[in-house]
């Protein structure tokens, strides 16, 4: 009967260790948000890593006046506050790390923990984060928008 005690533990352990690590790897999934048409676009160009210079991210036509559009690849969001005015920012929260995930109404969101930032510099708008995104160099030549 000890053996058969001992069996059943065994199988106990294993089940629960197995429910765990099943857990905590549901509970660590991604940060993919829904997102309202027409205020923010994402792109996933095949590069991977640090924003490298000279890479192409967009055309002026694809950045919404008043929004952005978010490259998760790169890293980098790009704004358009203004008509003609493009600004640059690294897409990573400054507040846990996660990757923004919306730009909307004039504010970039974290989907983590909905801290928002200023598209025209950046800064906080709304908490959890207390520093802004930092700047990323970005050229525009005609209608195309590349990594300076």
């Amino acid at each position: 009967m000890g053996d058969d005690l001992q069996s059943r533990r065994a199988v106990f352990a294993s089940v629960g260790a197995g429910g765990l690590a099943l857990a905590l790897t549901a509970c660590g999934g991604g940060t993919d948000t829904a997102q309202p048409a027409g205020t923010a676009s994402e792109s996933s160009a095949p590069q991977s890593g640090a924003p490298q210079a000279g890479g192409a991210l967009a055309k002026t036509a694809d950045i919404p006046v008043g929004g952005g559009t978010i490259f998760k690849d790169q890293k980098i969001v790009v704004t358009q506050p203004t008509s003609g005015e493009f600004k640059a920012f690294s897409a990573v929260c400054t507040h846990n790390g996660c990757t923004v995930g919306s730009v909307s109404d004039g504010v970039i969101v974290c989907p983590c923990h909905n801290s928002k930032f200023a598209i025209a510099d950046g800064s906080v708008k709304d908490g959890p984060a207390d520093k802004p995104l930092p700047a990323q160099q970005i050229k525009v030549e005609g209608d195309q928008i590349t990594l300076a």
